[in-house]
């Protein structure tokens, strides 16, 4: 009988394991330190995380120090997709840990508003982009491209949210267990749940291979990956995890919580969903299962370690002297408009048509405007099919960074005039949200008169 033969993968140089660690190193230093210079100019932390990247990338480090840069930032793929891992890791637990503190009970009762909400800040901005597509000049549209394909996926590019970012902006501010933060959340897993299922449908138009039997094929995915989460994850998942919480060892609630959002994640990933619309549904599971207060340590390292990085590997990938063409420049301010616009547009619309007052709107349009990593990630793709340009790259993954650092302080300006109710102090208090910081979060200051 003939052994399988096993081929080992080879191992990383000691060089590549040098660099990598001092990439980690500096990028965690360099995005703490400048959290922490955004919090003294009154700006969340995620603000100084997303420009870390941009510092380090070749922006304003490439451009200065070439060879340094291209010595601690090779561009070889080898070492680019150790940094890239972390990434990943790193916005599956934050999208996981988002999603476990979501209230049931509050998005059940409110369905209708997420639902109305979700629906009008997608649709929207994705028809103003798939207007947009068409209008577009030829030379920033992926050669070989057909123009349909290249509309619906601009529309798609402005329409989508970014999980990972609101949670961490909401985490940020103090607003996780606001109701506002809930249907944020709530209404941003909406969007991206239709935004991936329009992702594969313009995937599969660029390879030539879209018809009935394509679109039938995602939609029962799509509905069948819920449906075997609610049916047989949440139970089992309950289970296990209540189980592990009557041993009182928190670090084995979160060793499991971080091994159910990898298995969903995989599960998403495996039936192209995207691994972070499948991390957000373990999120949801956990939620029910098991108090919010038992995932604090997960949840400080996630935020205070594992985020940073995430945001900083994202920033990255900006190049800035693709704006010196007028054309480009022209075209990223137009689209950058649209896209805010019509996600402002859409949210507003949808909590007003669900009797929810204009400063609520204004806050859930602000957080619902963060594209973040998950528009970078979109914006990849197309890259990868040909339907972007380098410079249409660049154009989305910009406005992915500048909605990202719109919507915190646009959030802080309008929850000032939203008013904290008693259910909301209850959940931060069952969830350990409640710190006791010299001056009052956001979160809880009292309504200004407008």
């Amino acid at each position: 009988m003939t052994a399988l033969a096993f081929t080992p993968a080879p191992s990383l140089t000691s060089h590549q394991v040098l660099v990598f660690l001092l990439q980690l190193g500096i990028l965690l230093l360099v995005a703490l330190c400048l959290g922490r210079l955004a919090n003294r100019f009154g700006l969340p932390a995620v603000v100084g995380e997303l420009a870390t990247g941009v510092l380090l990338g070749p922006s304003v480090f490439g451009a200065v120090a070439p060879g340094l840069a291209g010595w601690l930032l090779p561009a070889t793929a080898g070492q680019a997709h150790l940094l890239d891992a972390v990434a990943q890791f790193a916005v599956l637990l934050l999208v996981g840990v988002a999603g476990a503190h979501l209230d049931l009970k509050l998005l059940r009762r409110r369905r209708g508003v997420v639902v109305r909400v979700g629906l009008g800040s997608l649709v929207i901005p994705l028809a103003l982009g798939f207007a947009c597509g068409w209008l577009v000049p030829r030379a920033l549209v992926g050669e070989g491209a057909q123009r349909p394909a290249f509309a619906l996926f601009l529309g798609v590019a402005l329409s989508v949210s970014a999980i990972p970012v609101i949670a961490k902006t909401l985490s940020d501010l103090n607003l996780l267990h606001r109701d506002v933060g809930q249907l944020t959340l709530a209404a941003a897993a909406v969007d991206d749940a239709v935004g991936w299922f329009l992702l594969s449908l313009v995937s599969a138009m660029a390879a030539g291979s879209l018809g009935p039997a394509r679109v039938g094929l995602a939609v029962l995915y799509l509905t069948g990956f819920v449906a075997v989460a609610a049916l047989i994850g949440r139970p089992l998942v309950r289970r296990v995890l209540r189980t592990a919480a009557r041993t009182g060892d928190t670090g084995a609630v979160s060793g499991i919580v971080v091994v159910v959002v990898l298995l969903c994640a995989a599960a998403g990933q495996a039936l192209a969903l995207e691994a972070v619309f499948g991390a957000f549904v373990a999120g949801v599971l956990i939620s029910s299962a098991i108090e919010a207060r038992l995932l604090a340590p997960l949840r400080a390292v996630t935020v205070t370690v594992l985020a940073p990085l995430f945001l900083a590997n994202a920033g990255l990938r900006i190049d800035l002297g693709a704006l010196r063409d007028p054309a480009v420049l022209l075209t990223g301010v137009g689209l950058l408009l649209l896209a805010t616009l019509g996600k402002f547009a859409g949210a507003y619309l949808g909590a007003r048509s669900s009797r929810l007052t204009r400063w609520e709107g204004l806050a859930i349009g602000a957080g619902l405007n963060a594209r973040g990593a998950v528009e970078i990630v979109v914006a990849s793709v197309g890259l990868r099919l040909g339907i972007l340009t380098t410079a249409t790259y660049t154009i989305v993954v910009l406005i992915a960074v500048l909605t990202s650092v719109m919507a915190p302080p646009l959030l802080r300006w309008s929850m000032k005039r939203v008013e904290q109710n008693a259910d909301e102090h209850l959940r931060a208090a069952d969830a350990g949200l409640l710190p006791v910081p010299a001056e009052p979060p956001v979160g809880t200051e009292p309504p200004a008169r407008p």
